[in-house]
């Protein structure tokens, strides 16, 4: 069994990480911790666990004390560096779901989030957790940054016209939209029932921090250039959910077929991407690992459209995580992913 611990699980994050991993037949969950509700029951916290997951919440440092393999960071950005700059050297393996370490350096972390980053050297540690891109340095890696939630719709629906080098760099307009829990579970006065029932909105236009991550990525991927991104969030009267819809113009003449056959090749190895015949809801991967994507060709404008579509916090935040896990630990990809998708 992989003995695991999760640190600061009194989020949607940590709940969620709870709910896969009590289903992972691999995986033993061994301490949980917060700081806030320490001496409380998790399932205090998160009633619906009552009598499935019913750990005492413990202080993070007690987490040294344990045997552990692995160790899931479900905390804010900016406070899971000192964490990771602590647990340095120990002997489990760390998976951070916030974004401290998911850039190229510190200079750049400091510049989107407005704020210093304390430990440089995790950058040097660091592999980005997106298994359909970097599966093979995951599976060799101590630390893994999650990726963020948008940037996981944004990255699948363009990492093959990307590879390809099939469209022009400066052209990509990705329009998100998700959930209020991508917000966290913290009140915020843009997150309250009023606000967001019956409503809709973009938000940090031009400056998003998940901008440079999606721009990094895929600059990685492209043979000639950096590549810019257009990006702008929209806040949904839903739960959970994000669905992108990506506008791309080709370098030259490009088919329907064409663009289906790019795709299939490009995911046919990744059992969590699925290609979809019709664009996709948010409710065909709620609940899910799964990211649905959805790729046409407009003729009248020149433009390929893709639609992506995922569960913000599974395939966006904790099923990403413990598909890394499984990839560490040596598991099939899809292990302990037992739920199919919750529709309606």
């Amino acid at each position: 069994m992989i003995k695991v611990g999760i640190v600061g699980a009194t989020g949607y994050t940590g709940s969620e990480l709870v709910r896969l991993l009590y289903n992972h037949p691999e995986v033993d969950i061994r301490i949980i911790t917060s700081e806030s509700r320490k001496g409380e029951l998790f399932s205090d916290v998160h009633p619906h666990f009552q009598g499935l997951a019913d750990h005492e919440l413990q202080p993070a440092h007690k987490i040294l004390e344990e045997d552990l393999d692995a160790v899931f960071l479900a905390l804010p950005h900016g406070v899971s560096m000192s964490f990771v700059e602590k647990y340095t050297g120990a002997d489990f393996r760390v998976i951070d779901l916030s974004g401290d370490f998911r850039l190229s350096a510190p200079d750049v972390y400091e510049s989107w989030y407005a704020k210093a980053h304390t430990f440089p050297k995790g950058f040097e540690q660091a592999v980005y957790g997106l298994p359909e891109l970097h599966r093979e340095e995951i599976r060799r890696s101590r630390l893994v940054a999650n990726p963020g939630c948008y940037p996981t719709s944004a990255i699948l629906g363009l990492a093959p016209l990307v590879r390809a080098n099939m469209i022009i760099p400066g052209q990509i307009v990705v329009d998100s939209k998700s959930g209020v829990t991508g917000a966290g579970v913290k009140a915020k006065p843009t997150t309250h029932y009023s606000n967001v029932s019956d409503n809709f909105k973009a938000y940090s236009l031009k400056h998003h921090r998940h901008t440079i991550e999606i721009e990094e990525q895929l600059s990685e991927l492209s043979s000639n250039e950096a590549l810019q991104v257009q990006f702008t969030p929209h806040l949904l009267p839903v739960d959970r959910g994000i669905l992108s819809t990506i506008y791309t113009q080709p370098r030259e003449g490009v088919t329907e077929n064409q663009l289906k056959a790019l795709y299939a090749a490009f995911y046919k190895e990744h059992p969590f991407v699925r290609l979809r015949k019709n664009p996709p809801a948010l409710k065909d991967v709620r609940g899910s690992n799964f990211c649905d994507l959805f790729v046409t060709y407009d003729e009248r404008t020149n433009r390929i459209i893709t639609v992506s579509v995922i569960d913000n916090l599974v395939k966006g935040a904790a099923g990403q995580a413990m598909q890394n896990m499984n990839l560490m630990f040596g598991l099939e990809e899809t292990t302990g992913f037992t739920a199919v998708p919750l529709n309606p």
